[in-house]
């Protein structure tokens, strides 16, 4: 009977695939870009407007006939979406650097904040030499990236100068050349973006995924091919948490997150150099739309683009385990982690490198053996 629902919806309804179901070796399971991930389903939802119309479940052997039987842009929609989620995440080229990123295994970035007042460390690496310092510990523990703010967005921060968050980040940006890894700026600032890129920054990560500065996109198009990480967020930093709102959380930051990289191809920024981040913990209820979120981070995968998931130390898991000691929230920053890979994102931030890396490299350990296992 869903089938059939799913079969008459109308042109004009949206419909979103969740993987579920995590698998290894099945050969009636949906391989997700050759990750060595299986899905042995799907959850189907549709929804039009806010209605939602659909939610049911379907098997991954039974997916391809589905699809068969859909028409108009019911079918191009799933049909995308399949295809989004069987294609090998590319390289992405650094500016600057001769190793791209690549996704062939999770990457870790190491958070760097040249702030006075982040939640977690704010204070501690203000100092250029003391951020030196820990950047330099974090890559020896094993950081991919290390991404550097001067500003922090946690609930409730105050905003800051551009001129005055440029001075905290650059010194270090420039230090840092040296050590040949990929640094991205963590800014939402088109200043910041620009003096961070001279200095030799090679990612942009924009928690307003470039809504905040309308220089934002023209300058992002323009930064010489660097990655650029979209997040998902609601209200401004010293306003989100006061009543955050949602009509489905999971759907509702999917489709922003499709119409940013939709703005940004308008804008001459090609898909390949998106990366996306749904955003935990910005603008959204403590605990259930974070949960939903976590649970839900498969749908991502259907846009087409590697994801990035920063859960590290947030107020959720506080929420969740009653810590209160941000300093003592790394068993369960470590624990969301291992969630987020299992659902094949590709890039984890965390403040905890070395602990987070030791805890990724069992999960892969599980998930080879079980594919060499399989293979028996």
């Amino acid at each position: 009977m869903s089938l059939e629902r799913l079969q008459q919806l109308s042109d004009g309804a949206r419909v979103y695939l969740v993987p579920v179901g995590f698998v290894y070796g099945d050969a009636g399971a949906f391989a997700f870009a050759s990750t060595g991930l299986m899905f042995s389903g799907f959850r189907i939802l549709a929804r039009e407007g806010e209605k939602l119309l659909l939610d049911f479940r379907i098997s991954a052997a039974d997916l391809d006939v589905c699809i068969n039987q859909l028409k108009g842009t019911v079918f191009a929609q799933v049909a995308a979406q399949c295809a989004n989620l069987k294609a090998v995440r590319p390289a992405m080229k650094l500016p600057g650097l001769q190793n791209p990123l690549v996704f062939s295994k999770p990457l870790i970035m190491g958070v760097l904040n040249v702030t006075p007042d982040s939640f977690s460390d704010g204070g501690k690496y203000l100092d250029p030499s003391h951020a030196l310092a820990h950047a330099r510990t974090l890559i020896a523990q094993g950081a991919d990236i290390i991404d550097i703010g001067g500003e922090s967005t946690r609930p409730g921060a105050q905003p800051v100068w551009e001129g005055e968050e440029a001075r905290r980040v650059v010194p270090v940006i420039e230090a840092l050349q040296a050590d040949g890894v990929p640094l991205s700026i963590d800014t939402r600032h088109s200043f910041v973006m620009d003096k961070a890129l001279e200095a030799g920054a090679h990612i942009i990560n924009d928690v307003t995924a470039l809504s905040y500065d309308a220089e934002s996109m023209r300058l992002a198009a323009a930064a010489s091919d660097a990655p650029i990480i979209l997040m998902h967020s609601q209200g401004s930093p010293k306003t989100m948490q006061e009543n955050p709102s949602y009509n489905n959380v999971l759907l509702d930051v999917y489709d922003y997150l499709s119409a940013r990289i939709a703005a940004c191809e308008l804008a001459g920024i090609d898909r390949s150099r998106l990366i996306l981040d749904p955003g935990i913990g910005f603008g959204k209820r403590m605990v259930r739309d974070n949960l939903a979120l976590i649970n839900g981070l498969a749908l991502f995968h259907a846009l087409g683009c590697p994801i990035l998931f920063g859960a590290s130390r947030k107020s959720f898991i506080g929420a969740v385990t009653g810590e209160e000691n941000v300093a003592k929230r790394l068993p369960a920053s470590i624990a969301a982690a291992c969630k987020a890979v299992e659902a094949g994102v590709q890039i984890v931030r965390v403040h905890d490198v070395a602990e987070t890396k030791q805890a990724l490299l069992m999960v892969q350990g599980f998930r080879d053996a079980a594919i060499m296992d399989a293979a028996r």
